[in-house]
């Protein structure tokens, strides 16, 4: 496995939301750990997503206007979502507030290889923070992705 870091693995990875308006790129590895998360929010919407720095993800300029925020709890996550269709593309988790967590299904067909998936234990995330090694996925410090 390869840092999340190591740009010589990274793609440019391009998505966003259903009506388009919401469309950004990220750079990231082909292949992947994306988290399934239990929390109250994710679980209702079956979010799926992987971590990436924040300086490697870019919002196409007018989406800034089609774009809304919902935050629950403890307010720290920022739950990012299209104003048209609702769909939540990206966001920034609680997990990583220096990284931006991406939609696995809202990345356009073609440039992922591979999705290895790990859940996340968002209704106890206190305990599952400490131990799941997530933090890194943003800094670099842990193996984030996939083989």
């Amino acid at each position: 496995m390869t840092s999340s870091t190591s740009s010589h693995d990274d793609v440019v990875h391009t998505g966003g939301c259903h009506c388009r308006r919401v469309r950004w790129h990220v750079e990231a590895p082909a292949s992947v750990v994306a988290w399934v998360c239990n929390c109250s929010d994710c679980s209702m919407r079956g979010n799926m997503h992987f971590v990436v720095l924040a300086a490697k993800f870019g919002l196409r300029a007018s989406a800034d206007e089609s774009i809304t925020t919902y935050t629950i709890g403890t307010h720290t996550a920022r739950h990012t979502f299209c104003k048209v269709c609702g769909i939540t593309s990206f966001y920034t988790p609680r997990s990583n507030l220096d990284g931006v967590a991406v939609t696995v299904a809202c990345v356009d067909p073609g440039t992922l290889g591979h999705v290895e998936y790990q859940k996340a234990d968002g209704r106890n995330w206190e305990e599952w923070f400490e131990r799941s090694g997530i933090a890194g996925f943003s800094e670099g410090k842990a193996d984030a992705t996939a083989e």
